[in-house]
């Protein structure tokens, strides 16, 4: 089967396009230029770094790691999760750099699979990536509700995190209407922010405290307050903790119709932002973790945010309240790259019919270059995410869950199709060479295995407030694509077929995820 595609209207390419080599071959794999290229390769790494943000995933889930398995797990388990998702991002970015467009992970399968294996995989990347607006920024509202209520004593109830996550929400909305130049220049200022910021947290808490934890607690200590019996299955839970903060490198792919020399520097991007993420996180996780004064007071803390604790215990309220507005803003500059990232795949998944609506979703304003109705889509998808969390304490776990579960399987989807390619799979300039295929199946084997791990009931015993709603959401999300392609998707969705795609891979349109 092949498709003549154009399924809408494509926006004349500006003067002097037809120069690009980026633009040559955004076109050879069936696509119009219509994006303003003026993202530099630094600002592409930036915005995954920005994403992936270890002042907001290390911080946000501190507490459930002092749960699960504790100092121990989460030291230790940073290490072996990070080397594993540089093997996931390595290749991921060598399929990256042979298909270098915004659809990225879903345009990947499909030109590997078949249609139906770019259909799944791109709703399963879209609800990952709408759950992660929704997650990051509403983790944002509860550590400003903590800030407030040691600057004024302000009560952080349901509805007042509510307001405060809605207006940051149409904050990052606002900032994304101006442009990719804009973006790229805040994603830079970000890694300046997380960098510089990780050094004063972990500097202050390593000076100002008259006690710290000894290297054989924050090294060896193990805790288990999951009401669970193995020590070993607390410890493959508490993997989490990383694995979490560990998502939304694909930034960088989405990215790429913006950015010069994409087909390398959007899979450089993938890479690097790990790799100094990984540095990064063990630096903050050991950091924090010597600081702890009272472990169970950690635990228990009335602000709701164990790190905040910590650096009241360590620093009192006027140091603690410095360190939050550190977290407070990297945890900004994370949501703001997220709605950038998440934007562009509501474009182009909109650009190949898939979404209801897709005509408008689609649209590029012609000023700045930017898809404005997908940002106003994303935001406010994310916002209906998170309404729940006004009248359920376990509501925003569930929309962390609706994060992990839809991208993290979307990682390994096009990395495991392009195994099965085999030679004919074309690579692109930036390639693994002959460990492509070791790596491969290494980081297809990790992430089936960490899908499973979200799966898994986290306490015992499981009771409505303690129930792991993450099969729940991964049901959810193929039911609705499975309804979707049922109701329109088989005749509204279409990719191109490029150049690159094997003529092989058409028997493969028929396979059903």
């Amino acid at each position: 089967m092949s498709h003549a595609h154009s399924p809408h209207p494509r926006t004349r390419p500006g003067p002097g396009r037809d120069a690009q080599p980026d633009d040559v071959q955004l076109r050879r794999l069936g696509y119009e230029p219509v994006l303003s290229r003026k993202m530099t390769p630094r600002g592409n790494f930036a915005i995954s770094f920005s994403v992936i943000s270890v002042l907001s995933g290390c911080m946000t889930l501190y507490g459930f790691g002092l749960t699960t398995g504790g100092p121990a797990v989460m030291i230790w388990g940073w290490v072996v999760v990070g080397l594993m998702v540089m093997l996931v991002g390595g290749a991921l970015g060598e399929v990256t750099s042979a298909y270098p467009t915004s659809g990225a992970l879903y345009f990947m399968a499909d030109q590997l699979g078949g249609r139906r294996w770019g259909w799944y995989t791109g709703w399963l990347n879209l609800l990952g990536l709408l759950g992660a607006i929704a997650g990051i920024d509403y983790g944002a509202a509860l550590f400003t509700g903590a800030f407030l209520n040691l600057q004024w004593g302000i009560d952080p109830t349901p509805g007042l995190v509510m307001v405060i996550f809605l207006c940051i929400l149409l904050l990052h909305a606002v900032l994304n209407l101006f442009g990719v130049r804009l973006v790229s220049v805040l994603n830079s200022v970000s890694v300046w922010w997380h960098l510089i910021g990780v050094g004063v947290i972990v500097t202050v808490l390593a000076l100002v405290p008259s006690h710290h934890q000894s290297a054989g607690f924050v090294f060896g200590h193990f805790t288990n307050d999951t009401g669970w019996s193995s020590p070993w299955y607390v410890a493959a839970i508490g993997l989490l903790l990383a694995q979490y903060t560990f998502s939304g490198y694909d930034a960088s792919a989405h990215l790429s119709e913006e950015t010069p020399g994409a087909a390398v520097a959007a899979a450089r991007g993938i890479v690097r932002a790990i790799r100094w993420s990984w540095l990064a996180g063990l630096v903050l996780l050991i950091g924090l973790t010597f600081a702890i004064q009272d472990y169970a007071g950690t635990q228990a803390t009335a602000t709701g945010v164990p790190p905040a604790q910590i650096f009241i215990d360590a620093l009192g309220v006027a140091g603690a309240k410095a360190l939050l507005l550190i977290v407070i803003g990297a945890q900004l500059f994370c949501g703001n790259a997220e709605v950038a990232a998440t934007s562009r795949m509501v474009f182009a998944f909109s650009r190949d019919g898939a979404l209801p609506g897709s005509r408008l979703w689609r649209q590029v304003h012609e000023a700045t270059g930017t898809p404005r109705p997908a940002v106003w889509l994303c935001v406010a998808a994310a916002a209906v995410l998170a309404l729940p969390s006004l009248y359920s304490p376990t509501a925003y776990g569930a929309v962390t869950a609706i994060n992990v579960i839809g991208i993290t399987p979307a990682y390994a989807i096009p990395i495991y199709l392009r195994l099965r390619a085999g030679k004919h799979f074309t690579p692109g300039p930036w390639h693994l060479g002959s460990w492509s295929t070791v790596v491969g199946w290494a980081a297809v084997v990790w992430v089936a295995a960490v899908t499973v791990l979200f799966c898994l009931p986290q306490s015992s015993p499981i009771t409505v407030h303690s129930f792991n709603y993450a099969p729940v959401a991964l049901v959810a999300v193929l039911a609705l694509a499975a309804i979707w392609w049922a109701v329109s998707g088989r005749r509204s969705y279409q990719t191109p077929r490029s150049s690159t795609a094997s003529a092989g891979m058409e028997a493969l349109e028929g396979d059903i995820v």
